[in-house]
């Protein structure tokens, strides 16, 4: 049985998350205190097969409940409960901005005499601990839904493995690094195709754009050290029992040198036969 432990940052994006993991074949359960979610895993080990994809929800909502989720993550692996964290989280900025334009009420609103920007303080200071022990984080920021479902589906789609999950992400800097990221790899430093008229519209997809930036030693030689860096810390987090690993390669506006390069670094992978995914976080905005 694959059980799964959803939690995060209010606003960042959970309840988009389990309709993605519902979407796939998980049974869901929201808004679970955390004392019960070991009685809760029985249950479904007692369906003999039944529930072989199961997800919770748990977080500040449970209010004084939520904090002995650590305890209880703690039993669960005397008790041999096999389980993975799956943490959703935002800049902060970026949940104030949710929540005002949904004029929900935070969870923690009353604790903070009504401010949003103190409510999601301390909401990411209780968090701290759980998401320290996270398997897989995701940093909704600047994702859409059609995304935040992409990267679900990679991590989660089909049999479970307990292989490292290598995710590739392109990323303009002005957009800000995604907070997920183990490792950031800058390429601002090479030849730039944004400055050549007819290369400006396109992206790292198009074949004119693959060829400038491929062409420069700079890049060829970049290509080259990345990669065999990258090849030596796989087995390194897959020693130290990594679930999955980030990269992340970011240029100025996340269309051109990025694309490329992140692209072409989830091809290697493929071809070495790690399991990895691919997206372009900011190939659309302008």
């Amino acid at each position: 049985m694959e059980f799964l432990i959803v939690t995060g940052l209010s606003g960042a994006g959970k309840s988009r998350a389990v309709n993605a993991l519902e979407d796939i074949g998980f049974f869901c359960a929201d808004n679970i205190p955390p004392k019960i979610i070991p009685t809760f895993y029985e249950l479904s080990q007692q369906a003999k097969g039944a529930l072989s994809h199961v997800a919770v929800v748990t977080d500040v909502r449970g209010g004084d409940m939520f904090s002995s989720l650590i305890e209880t993550l703690n039993t669960m692996i005397k008790e041999n409960k096999d389980y993975k964290i799956l943490f959703l989280d935002a800049k902060d900025y970026i949940l104030v901005n949710r929540f005002k334009e949904t004029r929900r009420k935070h969870p923690l609103a009353e604790n903070c005499l009504g401010s949003l920007e103190q409510a999601v303080k301390l909401e990411r200071d209780v968090l701290k601990p759980v998401k320290e022990r996270a398997d897989y984080i995701i940093d909704t920021s600047f994702l859409s839904p059609a995304q935040l479902k992409e990267r679900i589906s990679s991590l989660f789609l089909g049999d479970a493995s307990d292989a490292l999950m290598i995710h590739c992400v392109s990323f303009g800097f002005k957009y800000g690094i995604p907070q997920e990221s183990d490792l950031v790899f800058d390429v601002r430093c090479l030849p730039n195709p944004f400055y050549i008229e007819k290369l400006k519209g396109l992206t790292g997809l198009d074949e004119p754009v693959r060829d400038y930036v491929m062409k420069w030693d700079q890049t060829k030689g970049f290509v080259q050290r990345c990669f065999d860096l990258v090849d030596y810390m796989i087995p390194l987090y897959c020693d130290e029992g990594k679930s999955q690993l980030v990269i992340a390669i970011g240029c100025t506006g996340g269309h051109h040198r990025s694309v490329t390069l992140t692209q072409l670094l989830y091809s290697h992978l493929l071809e070495r036969g790690l399991r990895a995914s691919v997206s372009h976080r900011d190939i659309q905005k302008q």
